[in-house]
């Protein structure tokens, strides 16, 4: 067997344990790091004046999936790979963060190998119900659209609220709706059992029949400042 053949399995084998590496399982620590990144990543947003999230779409949103560059972020094989946590509103409030990664295939959300902030917004019921599988592809199971930027959504973005996910990223200090069609978001089950224990089921986590934990009071905090909104009946 020669060098060149040598060295050409070896480079072959490294490059197929490099998506392992990436998705290593969580521990506890891991996942309050995640959590904590998160609250950073949603606080800096909102404060940066007439460039966050639309407070109306906030508060009509079900859930929200916020996926920091900065954690457990990898560039292999032409892809993008990034993990985060995502809650839903209960009637009691945000539930306690249930853990997802992002795989991005070609996207190009971590462009030029810079660490890039991603925010998905979860709009309606069967978005909701996407979070509880083990995967799905954004624009083939859920619809997807790039989401509006500032204190509200104006009038020429109303084509854009049909989606049933909007999603934005944060890459270099500019913040922006930005097109995941074709990305895959999917459970971190280690991260779920690394928080919650072995038992746990991601419905009970999203319905909000599990505690949330302290480590995440402080990112349940931030997103109680955009409320939902207030549904009006109107007398026949």
């Amino acid at each position: 067997m020669s060098k060149a053949f040598r060295f050409s399995v070896l480079c072959s084998i490294a490059l197929l344990a490099i998506p392992i590496i990436a998705s290593a399982d969580s521990d506890r620590e891991d996942d309050v790091s995640r959590i904590d990144s998160a609250k950073r990543v949603f606080h800096e947003v909102m404060n940066t004046p007439d460039q966050g999230i639309p407070r109306d779409l906030l508060s009509s949103a079900k859930c929200i999936a916020i996926i920091p560059g900065s954690v457990k972020f990898a560039f292999f094989l032409g892809g993008n790979y990034g993990r985060g946590v995502a809650t839903c509103r209960t009637e009691n409030g945000w539930s306690a963060p249930m853990f997802v990664a992002l795989d991005g295939g070609s996207v190009g959300y971590q462009a030029g190998g810079s660490s890039t902030d991603i925010i998905l917004l979860f709009m309606n019921d069967h978005a909701l119900q996407s979070l509880l599988g083990d995967k799905f592809k954004l624009g083939a199971d859920a619809s997807v659209a790039a989401g509006p930027v500032g204190r509200t959504a104006s009038a020429d973005t109303d084509a854009h609220l049909n989606a049933e996910i909007l999603s934005y990223s944060r890459a270099k200090g500019l913040f922006a709706g930005v097109s995941l069609d074709g990305a895959v978001v999917q459970a971190d089950h280690s991260g779920d059992t690394a928080m919650y224990g072995d038992n746990v089921h991601r419905d009970e986590i999203l319905h909000g029949h599990v505690v949330v934990p302290a480590s995440a009071r402080g990112l349940l905090y931030e997103l109680d400042q955009y409320p939902p909104k207030v549904q009006t009946s109107q007398a026949n």
